[in-house]
C-alpha cells in the first residue's frame, strides 16, 4: 500500500472510531447522571472595507467596497466527551458567478470565476473528542493549522484592514480541509497533527504560489494525495506565544487529469511569535515553501483547458514571505474606548527561487509598509482605517498605494 492510501486508511479509521467512542463515554456519563451535555453556543462576525488606490501598475484601478465577510460560527456540547462545531462563511455579499479584470495573470481578460455554492463556504464541520487535557481527537472538515491567519482569522486578531498581506499571497486563507487529526497541551507547550486532504497544483500560480491549489472548483474534492501537518506553540507568558508549524503532501495526483508523471509535494515551513503586554500587541511570522518539480507543474499547467478556469502561469519552485507588525493602545490599558495605532512591514516573493527554463519575474518580489488605526467603540465594534504603500520588484512604475477604511462587527 503506498502511502497515500495508508494515510487515507488512518483518517477513515478514526473517522468511524471517534464517533463511536463519543457515544459509548456519552451512554456511560448519562448511566452515571452525568451527561454534561446540551449547551448550544452561536458567535459570528462580519467585515466591510473601502479601498482607494493609486497604483503605478494599474493606473485605472477603480476605487471598490467590499463587503468582505460574514461568518456564522456554531458550537453544540453533545457531552463531556463529544463537540460539535460548524462555521459558515458568506464571502463578497453574494453568491453565484464572479468576475474580474486581470491585468497581470491573465493579459488583460477578463476572467469568470465559479466557485462550487458561489461563495457561500462551509469553512468547518468537525467533531472533537475530548479524552484529557493531553490527548484529544478532531475529525471533519477542520482548519489547517500553518500560518497566523489559521489561528487568528477574526478582525480584532489582526491590525489591518485584510488579512495578512504576504502570507495570504503564499497560502490558502483560512485554509480549511477534510481529515482528522490529535491535538492537546503538555505544560506550557500546545500540539497539533492532523492528516489531510492535499492540494491541486493545477492551481498553482506565479503570483500566489499554491494559494489557489486549495480544491473547491468541483463537486468533490479528490483525495489521492494526503498531507501531513504539524503544529508545536509554547506559551512564553500570559498572552504572549512562540511557534512552528510543517505542511508536507503531493499535489500531483489530485489534478483533474492524470497530465503530472513526477511528484509535486508541497513543503511549508513558519515560525511566528505574538505577544500583548499592557497596552503593546505585537506578531511576526517567517514562511518559506519548497514546490517539487515547480518546472515541470509550469509546463503541465500551461496546456490547460481555459474552461478549467486556472491561471496557467510559471510557478516557483521556492516562495517565502516575512512581516512584522507593532501597536499600542494610546489611550491607556484602562480605556473603555481603546485605539490602537500600528505599523507593519510586509516582505514576501512567490517566486523566491525557479527550476528549469521558469523565468523568475521580479514583479512578485513585494515589500509593503502599512500604518493605521483600529479604534474600539465597543468591544463588539470595529473601525479600521490603514494607508499602506506596496513595491514591486520592478525599476520603475512600481509603487501601490492604497487607502482603506472599514468597519468589523463582532457578535
Amino acid at each position: 500500500m503506498n502511502t497515500p492510501s495508508l494515510l487515507g486508511l488512518l483518517a477513515l479509521t478514526c473517522v468511524c472510531a471517534a464517533p463511536l467512542a463519543a457515544q459509548h463515554e456519552e451512554r456511560e456519563g448519562a448511566e452515571h447522571g452525568d451527561s454534561g451535555g446540551g449547551r448550544f453556543e452561536a458567535e459570528g462576525y462580519g467585515v466591510i472595507n473601502y479601498y482607494h488606490f493609486a497604483w503605478q501598475t494599474d493606473p485605472n484601478r477603480r476605487d471598490a467596497v467590499d463587503l468582505e465577510r460574514f461568518v456564522l460560527e456554531s458550537n453544540y456540547k453533545v457531552s463531556k466527551r463529544l463537540q460539535f462545531a460548524a462555521e459558515v462563511e458568506f464571502e463578497h455579499g453574494g453568491t453565484g458567478v464572479t468576475m474580474e479584470f486581470d491585468r497581470f495573470e491573465e493579459f488583460g481578460e477578463y476572467e469568470q470565476e465559479v466557485e462550487k455554492g458561489g461563495e457561500v463556504k462551509v469553512e468547518k464541520l468537525e467533531a472533537t473528542f475530548l479524552i484529557s487535557p493531553r490527548f484529544n481527537i478532531r475529525v471533519g472538515h477542520v482548519y489547517v493549522p500553518v500560518g497566523l491567519v489559521s489561528q487568528a482569522d477574526e478582525p480584532d486578531e489582526y491590525f489591518t484592514n485584510t488579512r495578512n498581506e504576504s502570507e495570504a499571497a503564499m497560502i490558502p486563507t483560512v485554509w480549511d480541509e477534510t481529515g482528522v487529526g490529535f491535538f492537546g497541551q503538555i505544560g506550557r507547550f500546545h500540539y497539533q497533527g492532523l492528516v489531510v486532504t492535499g492540494l491541486d497544483a493545477t492551481g498553482f500560480s506565479s503570483a500566489n504560489w499554491v494559494r489557489l491549489g486549495h480544491q473547491g472548483r468541483f463537486e468533490t474534492v479528490n483525495a489521492d494525495n494526503f498531507a501531513v501537518v504539524g503544529r508545536l506553540d509554547f506559551d512564553v507568558a500570559d498572552e504572549t506565544r512562540v511557534g512552528v508549524s510543517a505542511y508536507h503532501g503531493n499535489s500531483a495526483d489530485n489534478r483533474p487529469k492524470p497530465d503530472l508523471q513526477v511528484p509535486a509535494n508541497v513543503t511549508i515551513f513558519d515560525a511566528h511569535a505574538t505577544a500583548e503586554v499592557g497596552v503593546f500587541r505585537a506578531r511576526a511570522l517567517v514562511l518559506f515553501g519548497h514546490l517539487q518539480n515547480a518546472d515541470q507543474v509550469s509546463d503541465a499547467n500551461r496546456n490547460l483547458s481555459n474552461n478549467l478556469n486556472v491561471k496557467r502561469t510559471p510557478v516557483g519552485s521556492e516562495a517565502l514571505a516575512w512581516f512584522v507588525e507593532a501597536g499600542a493602545n494610546v489611550l491607556g490599558a484602562h480605556s473603555r474606548m481603546p485605539l490602537f495605532l500600528y505599523g507593519r512591514y510586509d516582505w514576501y516573493d512567490t517566486m523566491y527561487k525557479v527550476t528549469g527554463d521558469v523565468f523568475d519575474n521580479p514583479r512578485w518580489a513585494r515589500k509593503a509598509v502599512t500604518t493605521g488605526i483600529n479604534w474600539f467603540p465597543d468591544p463588539h465594534f470595529i473601525v479600521k482605517a490603514s494607508y499602506s504603500h506596496r513595491t514591486i520588484g520592478l525599476p520603475s512604475n512600481n509603487r501601490e498605494d492604497t487607502v482603506a477604511l472599514g468597519v468589523a462587527a463582532l457578535f
